[in-house]
């Protein structure tokens, strides 16, 4: 199974000023997506699109492939990021000749995604012949208990539950996206021009490794995250010796 990891950075995030370089746990925050892919069991190629010079070297220097760097025209906020992953499936196809069987997009606001997440997407595709996999984790607000309110302050269901529902036991189990992980055919992604065709399997992760980085505070708690792991493992690896 050959396998595309691409890692889509562009330069001009505004919530965080230099994002995808940010640090988290001592090291830019690209470069936990980096060494994730480079770790797991299934080797790919690990690929980096972005039109950011410094983001280019931060990528270099942590193993990643730089074969272009994304268009202005495919670096605005206003452009769908699926425009971006297509642009570089066009590119390395016409000039490198490379065609991967499968495409896993990582984003690198999702430091706290493992290598073996990774494995077990790639597994689960394998085991299910599918043409999609993405990651998603249980919510944790049921969209039963979410509401919705009036001019007046009135509220009331936003989705009305089928029946009355005493216990949050008794309501169904509901996942959300979390944007860890895309796996997807190219050819699939290409023709229909979505990460969700039909047939799409859900891969599920945990939530303490779901955290997507969009806004100050969650680079806050990544770093307090990943601190905590490091002193876990330090401690273990003590206890060991």
């Amino acid at each position: 199974m050959e396998i595309l990891y691409l890692i889509p950075a562009r330069g001009g995030s505004k919530g965080i000023p230099r994002k995808n370089i940010a640090s988290v746990g001592g090291r830019p925050l690209i470069a936990w997506s980096i060494a994730a892919a480079k770790q797991s069991r299934y080797s790919g190629r690990v690929v980096v699109s972005t039109d950011c010079e410094e983001i280019a070297a931060v990528a270099r220097a942590h193993g990643a492939d730089i074969p272009f760097m994304r268009p202005e025209a495919l670096a605005r906020d206003d452009v769908p990021s699926l425009d971006s992953v297509l642009h570089a499936l066009d590119w390395l196809r016409i000039n490198q000749q490379y065609s991967p069987e499968y495409l896993m997009l990582l984003q690198p606001t999702s430091p706290l995604r493992t290598a073996a997440d990774i494995a077990a997407a790639i597994e689960l595709t394998r085991a299910r012949n599918a043409d999609a996999v993405v990651s998603v984790s249980p919510v944790s607000c049921h969209p039963y208990l979410t509401k919705t309110g009036d001019h007046n302050g009135h509220i009331a269901d936003f989705v009305p539950p089928p029946q009355k529902v005493s216990r949050r036991q008794e309501m169904p189990q509901v996942f959300g996206l979390n944007g860890a992980i895309y796996l997807i055919r190219p050819k699939v992604l290409i023709e229909r021009r979505t990460w969700y065709p039909e047939g799409t399997v859900a891969y599920v992760m945990p939530p303490e490794r779901a955290m997507d980085i969009d806004a100050p505070w969650d680079l806050r708690l990544a770093n307090l995250i990943v601190e905590d792991n490091l002193r876990q493992e330090r401690a273990a690896a003590h206890g060991q010796s």
